[in-house]
């Protein structure tokens, strides 16, 4: 059974810092490219990082210099770590896992069920 479990969400002053946490499980998780999205209220879920199982990584312009990606695949988990927080920086936070290289190119996308983010004073 695939799990994806966000945490490490919570209120933040603007300026102020946080972490948050992805744990997999039940897939092969050094195949996947690991993400984090974002949907603020009224607006379209957008990409905000990723990394590759190469570990390249890519950053939304509006977070660069701000936030960081991580994953460690010995634990099964994926990081961001966000700095600077903005109160524009509101929002569910998603984990994502997929697309997945070859040879599981076919292996479908995973959603975790997000983590809400709000900066605010």
């Amino acid at each position: 059974q695939v799990q994806l479990v966000e945490s490490g969400g919570g209120l933040v002053q603007p300026g102020g810092s946080l972490t948050l946490s992805c744990a997999a499980s039940g897939f092969t998780f050094s195949f996947a490219t690991m993400s984090w999205f974002r949907q603020a209220p009224g607006k379209q879920r957008e990409l905000v990082a990723s990394i590759t199982s190469g570990d390249i990584t890519n950053y939304a312009e509006s977070v660069k210099g701000r936030f960081t990606i991580s994953r460690d695949n010995t634990d099964y988990a994926v990081y961001l770590q966000m700095n600077s927080l903005k109160p524009q920086d509101t929002a569910v936070y998603y984990c994502k896992a997929g697309p997945f290289r070859p040879p599981l190119g076919g292996t479908p996308d995973y959603w975790g069920q997000g983590a809400q983010v709000t900066v605010s004073s």
